[in-house]
């Protein structure tokens, strides 16, 4: 297969290997950490969540970080990116141990709220700072090879993680914070592997670093003005980042979905719920395969937006065929075709834009992505605390992302016959 050798060829490229080892540590105690995180949220038995409350804790972790993540995209293109890993990593396992201490000492909601959002900016600062290295350890021959098994093999990697902080769970007697320290030690590994790797491999180019805090933040708000004006020059990226938010609006809302049938739907206890779920994330994770080995020939078939057409069109389809019986097995089902669909675009996104942007504007473009896919997750979480009943089981809000869905593949194939 060819899918097989051009792999084989990218696992040949040391310097890919080593990034690629550092997302795969980064993003594995990401799939620890966040479970740690959604059992104290959600599935805690002294806590009762509601759509309105999962709605309310995504915006505490994500929207702040929206206020400063263009700036943090501005700074990645002035400060060497594989600097940012090492320290980035170095500062999580930091943090991720205070979230810890905070959760054995009972602390108040606000304080542990403040601790997990420090986190996840950190963590968002890291991811854009992988994706806007990638092209400086492939060619760009490979770069949709390498754009479809460096991130997914990421979410793999998160799969697991999240797997492996169940079995930790189970053996430290329901412990999240212990669960959240095996995370903090993951984020340590990878900012050791990061190390393997040259100061000036990741870029970006030597003129363009500013190695002082002071110089560098006194461009901010020019640098960032300037990365949307790059973006906006190159149309066929901007559309597609567009059409990416808008899927990644309609996967936050089934997440939610899928979070409350799990609690009270289907299950008659707190731990029945996160099984569920955690079986959910599985089937997800293989669609996040799939489209691995699908896309890189879907898009020599189709193109890298006829592929986003494709998983628009698919997700529009299927997903209300799946979701609406509001069964377990349908909707593990749907989880896998929204799994395979969502990665799949994600890939030819991650692709068009990388392929579109300069080097020295990759880092802030890739944050204002970021921004984005959390802007998106917090409104289509607001959204679904308002159409979700207690159960999860709404015919509407199904219906309401098909709909967007099918917008997607229709604004996109009017753009091409353009």
């Amino acid at each position: 297969m060819a899918v097989v050798g051009d792999l084989r060829v990218l696992l040949r490229l040391r310097d890919f290997r080593r990034l690629l080892a550092v997302r795969l540590l980064s993003q594995g105690a990401d799939g620890v950490y966040q479970v740690a995180l959604a059992t104290y949220v959600v599935f805690a038995p002294e806590k009762e969540a509601s759509p309105a409350a999962i709605a309310s804790a995504m915006a505490v972790l994500l929207l702040p970080y929206s206020l400063v993540g263009p700036f943090a995209g501005v700074l990645l293109d002035r400060w060497r990116r594989r600097q940012v890993l090492v320290y980035g990593n170095v500062l999580r396992a930091a943090l991720a141990s205070l979230t810890a201490v905070l959760m054995l000492g009972d602390a108040p909601d606000w304080l542990f709220y403040a601790s997990a959002l420090c986190v996840t900016a950190v963590n968002r600062f890291v991811l854009a700072g992988l994706s806007a290295a990638l092209p400086r350890v492939v060619d760009a021959d490979r770069l949709v090879m390498a754009n479809s098994l460096s991130p997914t093999a990421g979410t793999l990697a998160a799969t697991a993680g999240g797997g492996l902080a169940f079995l930790v769970r189970i053996v430290a007697a329901d412990s999240d914070a212990a669960v959240v320290l095996l995370g903090a030690a993951l984020y340590l590994c990878s900012a050791l592997a990061s190390l393997r790797m040259p100061r000036e491999l990741l870029g970006p180019e030597k003129e363009l670093v500013q190695p002082r805090l002071a110089v560098a933040l006194a461009g901010t708000a020019r640098g960032l003005l300037a990365g949307v004006r790059h973006l906006a020059e190159r149309r066929a990226a901007a559309h597609a980042l567009v059409s990416m938010t808008l899927m990644r609006f309609c996967f936050g809302a089934l997440t939610v979905m899928v979070l409350m049938l799990c609690r009270y739907a289907w299950s008659s206890s707190e731990d029945d719920g996160l099984a569920l779920l955690g079986i959910a994330v599985v089937f997800s994770g293989a669609g996040f395969f799939a489209a691995a080995v699908m896309t890189p020939w879907a898009v020599g078939r189709f193109g890298a937006r006829g592929w986003m057409i494709v998983c628009a069109a698919t997700a529009a389809v299927l997903g209300p065929a799946l979701l609406l019986p509001f069964a377990p097995g349908s909707i593990l089902a749907a989880a896998f075709v929204i799994g395979l669909t969502t990665q799949g675009a994600k890939i030819a996104t991650d692709t068009v834009v990388q392929s579109a942007a300069d080097d020295g504007f990759r880092g802030r473009i890739f944050s204002l992505y970021d921004v984005l896919f959390n802007v998106a997750f917090v409104g289509a979480a607001g959204v679904a605390a308002l159409m979700l009943p207690p159960d999860g089981k709404s015919v509407l809000l199904v219906a309401s992302v098909a709909l967007v869905y099918a917008a997607i593949a229709g604004a996109m194939t009017r753009f091409d016959a353009q």
